[in-house]
């Protein structure tokens, strides 16, 4: 029977949208960070911008490397599950069929109709059914290392550019100020769009982020001031 009822889900966002929304609060925390602690250290705008343009490089290059390295090993880890269950359906059809009549009797079916329901989904996709409903893994949440290294590198990049625009805009000894402010205001863009798009509340996800962010720079700018020296 179809149904004109429009339904809206943002599990699909998952995978990039996590990736997103750390990359680009890591690009603009840690270059932020960055560049006000060189600044606080009494380096010229020139040092400040060049030390801020090599961390935008290599943290998009690290987030992208950490990203991958870590989602790939979820995926492995998905698909050693699903290759051991494909050869336990082979090798054991009937107590793999009970095991997934077990867990929809566990989910509130009677007991007659989840062993109908069991051998329906078997009989259709058996491994499809097993993934799903005994191991928690399916096409929608599936581990996609590429996809989340490329978000959270490009993502990287883009927050990046926001203290380091800062840089080259921000007056004449008023450097340090205009790129804390900068970097507020971004964390607070960026946390409340993240927690838009998640479905969240964006005040929230504003504070949230702009907090830890907030704190991140006030460590490098004492850091900063420890080593008050010319370069």
């Amino acid at each position: 029977m179809r149904t004109t009822h429009p339904e809206t889900h943002r599990s699909d966002r998952v995978g990039w949208l996590r990736a997103a929304v750390l990359g680009a609060n890591d690009g603009i925390v840690s270059t932020a960070g960055l560049v006000v602690g060189v600044a606080a250290s009494g380096s010229s705008a020139s040092t400040v911008l060049m030390s801020g343009v090599a961390g935008l490089v290599a943290g998009a290059m690290s987030m992208a490397a950490g990203e991958y390295v870590s989602v790939q090993s979820q995926a492995d880890t998905e698909n050693a599950d699903l290759a051991r269950e494909k050869r336990e359906l082979a090798e054991t059809p009937g107590p793999e069929l009970a095991e997934l009549t077990h867990i929809y009797v566990r989910r509130g079916l009677a007991p007659d109709l989840a062993r109908q329901v069991a051998e329906q989904l078997t009989a259709h996709d058996a491994l499809g059914a097993h993934a799903r409903d005994e191991l928690g893994i399916t096409e929608t949440l599936r581990a996609r290392p590429v996809q989340a290294a490329l978000a959270s590198a490009a993502s990287f990049a883009v927050g990046a550019v926001l203290p380091l625009a800062a840089v080259l805009l921000a007056p004449a000894g008023q450097l340090q100020p205009v790129i804390i402010v900068t970097t507020l205001v971004s964390l607070l863009l960026s946390g409340a769009l993240a927690g838009h798009v998640g479905g969240a509340s964006p005040l929230r996800g504003a504070l949230r982020v702009t907090f830890w962010g907030a704190l991140a720079m006030a460590a490098s700018y004492l850091i900063g001031r420890l080593f008050d020296v010319q370069v």
